[in-house]
């Protein structure tokens, strides 16, 4: 047997199918100099230290220079973490992203005494001096977010401490992902004939979709084994991330760990739970679907390995060039200036690393900064899921490209909960193009396959990872023990329950899924993926059926960045998630997914 399917070297991958760093910065010997640059401008920062009581001039002195060094900043980072992620070997590469971290911790160690020192002004007379100078009117949702926020907000001496844990307090994440994508290896998979095929970050979300079971099983087994053969390492470095949470929200006296991660981010805890409470409920239109699907392939038993089958004989074949026309297609609704900005950054600006190439990250995710231009990380497979993918991170991209255009440094950043409404809003509307216009049976078939694929990443997956991360949390608040064994029995528990004995349980290979996760370093990021869905479908619906003042409205949205609070600037677009009910109706459309499906096969 030979391994006659294996994944290029970096340097082997076509260039056209790389993003283009170097119009960030030209040379690495350039982003030296952006790093020397930075680091001078520090001492310039720190100057306004105690001053700022002095009133609206001294105020308005720093914040120029501060948000130049928070764009300046973040090129540095982006040309560091991009140029890792696509080689998770290049040791250049992972010493600049290293530097890069150490860098921003300092930054933000420079600035820590901002906050404190506006509490301790009073932020009334803050306000006032707001109102009468016109210059600093772009600052006031910044107080008020503050004020929100202040009782978590210690002394300038705690914030700097705080501030420069930023550095070795990212180390659980960074060890993760050197042993994730660079350091493990994983056997080939084998297919029915014999033939060898290599199973690796970049490859297995083609393989766990082959129309071979053989390639299948043998796919998801040897990925779940190379993740068990390190299960204490990664344990191990899994705690430690969690025990960082804990004690950052117990330093700035949040409840728990969930309260510390979504106070920050103005998000009520009831929107966690109300969704947990909303997956559980609907977890039987899940079981039907297992059900249908196990007939549909005509198994004896479903595995997990057989979720992503497909079910009309071979995948349609989606070349990137196609899939970025027909996702220009879908998104025609919001105008044609969003649309020529989308396919020139994909087809002109190499926005796009789409090469699929030894030791690249796992995953897909957008990226950019104030004075980039968006960057999109992913492994394109030529199918319809990497379609879905590239629309996915497009969302992101193009949220990132308006909010930058329109907002300044300061509100650039608009949160995670927003984020995933982008994303998925994109996947809608293109996905309804397909449907439209792509009516060959096996092709609707393919779109619903990738449709489940998606809810079932968002929609079931990550539901159940947030699960077992308030369930980790929670354990670490008290005391409780964490080990691999413990981490991976709450894992296998919990899809048990929603795999609701329609899925056959390899209890040691499904309960490693934690482990498979960086998102399980974004401390209550997962839930996020499911509110996003349910906010971008309750978004999508007028705007399909022809509303342009919806399409306007969402637009907005794009714009807005952090410079509103998320709920409200989602209630603006047209959707309250301060309720279950958004998640409720995504839940009916996953339903009628699924009886489309059965009408179908």
């Amino acid at each position: 047997m030979s391994n006659v399917t294996t994944l290029p070297l970096r340097g082997e991958v076509p260039v056209e199918q790389t993003w283009d760093l170097a119009s960030v910065y030209a040379t690495p010997a350039d982003w030296d100099a952006a790093c020397v640059e930075l680091t001078a401008q520090l001492p310039q920062l720190t100057a306004f230290r105690g001053r700022l009581a002095a009133g609206p001039a001294t105020l308005l002195a720093l914040l120029e220079p501060m948000q130049e060094a928070g764009i300046l900043m973040g090129k540095i980072m982006i040309y560091a973490f991009n140029g890792a992620s696509v080689d998770t070997g290049d040791q250049e590469a992972a010493a600049r992203a290293g530097q890069a971290r150490t860098l921003m911790a300092q930054l933000g160690a420079a600035v820590a005494f901002v906050d404190p020192e506006l509490a301790a002004i009073g932020l009334e007379q803050v306000d006032a001096w707001i109102a009468e100078t016109p210059e600093l009117a772009f600052f006031s949702h910044y107080v008020d977010r503050l004020r929100r926020r202040e009782a978590h907000v210690r002394s300038g001496e705690v914030e700097e401490v705080l501030a420069l844990t930023g550095d070795p307090f990212g180390g659980p994440m960074s060890i993760y992902g050197m042993l994730n994508n660079a350091d493990m290896n994983f056997r080939p998979a084998v297919a029915a004939d014999g033939t060898e095929l290599e199973v690796g970050q970049a490859s297995i979300g083609a393989l766990v979709t082959d129309a071979d079971r053989a390639v299948r099983r043998s796919a998801w087994e040897s990925y779940a084994d190379g993740y068990l053969a390190f299960k204490n390492t990664h344990a191990a470095t899994f705690t430690a991330g969690v025990k960082q949470n804990v004690f950052n929200a117990r330093v700035r006296g949040h409840a728990s760990s969930l309260h510390g991660s979504l106070d920050p981010n103005y998000i009520p805890v009831e929107v966690f739970h109300n969704l947990i409470a909303v997956f559980k409920k609907h977890l039987p239109t899940w079981h039907r679907y297992w059900r249908l699907r196990q007939g549909a392939l005509g198994l004896d038993v479903l595995g997990v390995y057989d979720i992503k089958a497909p079910l009309a004989g071979a995948k349609p074949a989606v070349s990137f060039e196609q899939a970025v026309e027909w996702i220009a297609d879908g998104m025609a609704p919001l105008g044609q200036d969003y649309v020529d900005v989308l396919r020139r950054g994909c087809l002109e600006q190499r926005w796009v690393d789409r090469a699929r190439n030894r030791a690249k990250r796992e995953g897909a995710y957008s990226s950019g900064s104030h004075g980039t231009h968006p960057f999109i990380m992913m492994s394109y497979q030529d199918d319809l899921f990497s379609l879905s993918t590239l629309a996915h991170e497009l969302g992101h991209s193009m949220h990132s490209y308006h909010t930058r255009r329109s907002q300044p440094f300061i509100y650039g950043r608009y949160g995670l909960f927003l984020a995933e409404v982008a994303s998925n809003f994109n996947q809608a509307l293109v996905r309804d193009y397909l449907f439209r216009t792509q009516t060959e049976r096996s092709f609707q078939i393919g779109l619903i396959e990738e449709a489940m694929s998606n809810y079932h990443r968002y929609f079931f997956i990550m539901p159940t990872l947030a699960q077992f991360e308030l369930e980790a949390h929670a354990r670490a608040e008290r005391g409780a023990p964490l080990s691999a064994d413990i981490l991976s029995g709450i894992m296998a528990d919990l899809f048990e329950e929603g795999y609701g004995g329609q899925v056959e349980i390899d209890r040691p290979r499904i309960g490693i899924t934690w482990a498979q996760f960086g998102h399980m370093y974004m401390n209550f990021y997962v839930y996020q993926y499911a509110t996003g869905i349910s906010a971008a479908h309750a978004l999508s619906r007028p705007i399909l059926a022809g509303d342009q003042a919806a399409a306007d409205r969402y637009l907005d949205f794009l714009k807005s960045g952090g410079s509103r609070y998320p709920l409200e600037t989602l209630q603006l677009a047209g959707v309250d998630m301060a309720t279950p009910e958004p998640v409720e109706a995504a839940f009916d459309v996953l339903a009628g997914l699924v009886d489309r499906l059965e009408t179908l096969v």
